[in-house]
């Protein structure tokens, strides 16, 4: 792991939720030289509390639980809920029901910024022929997607309302290398991913600032250029990977939706699609 250029920004508490989700896992280890303390939270089981770090099991769908998780939180970093696209009915406890009763109880603890684990799959209808910015309209991909719309949405207003601030990272694909063509792309290395949520934590004005979670790859679908003032800058990329991937993936079907869309596989998945 790369030394941050942030590791002397340091919160009292922070909180992680989603710890023991493929991502969480990488970020435990690093998040705690950013604070005194760091919670971990997850409904699934999750190695034991080390040292500067407390551990609660919590269902994000139980408003009273999440209460009590935020007591005495200064910054949360929520990576927490379902992570794959799945029906409705098993995203929405989750993913809408959990992420509202999370600002709430940030709201009515005072905590004043959170980092939100969005998603690409946001605008996942895009071609992967075009090069958009956070601002061009959503265009979901499955219930998944729609969630994080729903999440990104519940930000702005906590903010507008309550002065909330947040960064809603729509993440690409964070995985240790790329796997396909489509991740030459949308991969985000996890020191890369460090530095994006470092350089969230540590602007001095975020208000609702939406970013793609992207490395410094040579294909690009996404423009982060109006986000700027969050300090960010990718300093992996995806291109030597390139040779493997192509090796492992000589071609693709550009008739297939999942081939021209930027959210890939997501695009046909769910039982009203025709694979």
């Amino acid at each position: 792991m790369s030394q941050s250029p942030y590791t002397a920004l340091r919160w009292g508490r922070i909180l992680l939720t989603g710890a023991a989700g493929n991502i969480g896992r990488v970020l435990r280890p690093r998040m705690k030289s950013y604070c005194e303390v760091l919670r971990v939270s997850d409904i699934g089981a999750m190695d034991a509390a080390g040292v500067g770090e407390e551990l609660m099991q919590v269902d994000l769908a139980d408003a009273a639980a999440v209460h009590a998780l935020l007591e005495g939180v200064d910054v949360v970093l929520h990576f927490g809920g379902v992570s794959v696209e799945k029906s409705f009915e098993d995203i929405l406890p989750a993913n809408i029901v959990g992420v509202y009763n999370l600002y709430e109880a940030a709201r009515r603890h005072g905590v004043r910024r959170i980092v939100y684990a969005s998603s690409a799959h946001v605008t996942g209808f895009y071609t992967q022929g075009e090069v958009i910015t956070p601002q061009h309209p959503v265009r979901p991909d499955g219930y998944y997607g729609l969630s994080k719309v729903y999440g990104e949405g519940l930000a702005q207003f906590y903010f507008d309302r309550y002065g909330i601030e947040t960064v809603s990272l729509r993440i690409g694909s964070s995985w240790p290398e790329p796997v396909d063509r489509r991740m030459l792309a949308t991969w985000l290395s996890y020191e890369d991913l460090e530095r994006l949520i470092a350089a969230a934590l540590s602007a001095p004005v975020v208000g609702h600032t939406i970013v793609y979670g992207v490395s410094d790859n040579a294909r690009v679908f996404w423009d982060n250029t109006a986000t700027g003032h969050l300090g960010f800058r990718a300093e992996d990329s995806s291109e030597p990977f390139r040779a493997a991937v192509e090796a492992r993936q000589p071609g693709i079907d550009n008739s297939r939706p999942e081939a021209r869309c930027q959210g890939g596989g997501f695009v046909i998945m769910g039982p009203f699609c025709d694979a």
